[in-house]
This record gives structure tokens, sequence and C-alpha cells, in this order.
């Protein structure tokens, strides 16, 4: 899978059904390994001042990716 297929999917959280965006970037550590992906809020977040920061997700909060979304464990 590649990190535009990802950057389609919308990331929710599995806790609340949260929508809390999509994936904009990635850090990649020296070894190559994926450290954690950057997302940004929804647009319609942005435009309320409801969320102004990026949410970094690290790769253990992934629980599943599916067709359409991305679950994560936020706690």
């Amino acid at each position: 899978m590649r990190i535009s297929d990802l950057q389609t999917k919308d990331v929710i959280n599995q806790g609340d059904g949260r929508n809390i965006g999509r994936i904009i970037d990635m850090d990649i550590l020296d070894d190559g390994t994926v450290n954690y992906f950057v997302v940004e809020p929804r647009k319609i977040m942005k435009k309320l001042n409801i969320y102004n920061n990026e949410t970094n997700i690290n790769i253990k909060q992934i629980v599943k990716i599916g067709e359409d979304v991305i679950l994560v464990d936020l706690r």
C-alpha cells in the first residue's frame, strides 16, 4: 500500500466514532520505519476553529485499515 492510498481514507477514532481527518504526512525514523502519521483536521472543523492543530497518530494506535477508513484507538 502506498501513502497516497492512505491519504484518501478518513481516520476514525473507534472509541467515539469521531472523524479525526485525513493523513497528510508521516514521520520516518532513520532506519526507515514509520514513526507516526500526521493527520490534518477535517475542513469543516478548521472553519469552525474546533480543531486548530494536526494530530499525530502513532503506528501502534492504528487498529485496522479498511477500504474507506482507518480505525485508530486514541485513548
